[in-house]
């Protein structure tokens, strides 16, 4: 199912640039994270859930990278475009051999079923 996405001739021509290049350092940091790592969990202070991804991973003896960016009050605005990018509303956003798998939650589901394993 493709991704509801705003078609480029929707976006008017003196922002296309401005919306293309929207936070691509970090992204670009996170896709080299991505490509070095078998597993990669991108996360934030405060939050439960990406600690509890990183306890589920410890838990199964998986070897993973951990990116973490601000909390609740800070870098909000910057984590914002990984959201654009993936399309993923919330934090930890959990990536296995290239693909993203969803949250926490997604990732337990993939451990007990056996298939990261």
């Amino acid at each position: 199912m493709p991704r509801m996405i705003l078609e480029e001739a929707k976006v008017h021509p003196a922002v296309r640039e401005k919306v293309a290049n929207y936070r691509t350092d970090l992204i670009r940091e996170v896709q080299a994270a991505v490509a070095a790592n078998e597993i990669v969990v991108v996360g934030m202070k405060q939050n439960p859930a990406p600690r509890r991804a990183r306890k589920l991973l410890d838990a199964a003896g998986l070897k993973y990278a951990y990116l973490e960016y601000g909390s609740y009050f800070s870098l909000w605005r910057r984590r914002l475009g990984l959201k654009m990018w993936t399309g993923w509303p919330t934090f930890p956003m959990v990536f296995v051999k290239g693909v993203l798998v969803g949250g926490a939650s997604d990732l337990q589901k993939l451990l007990e079923s056996g298939e990261l394993k």
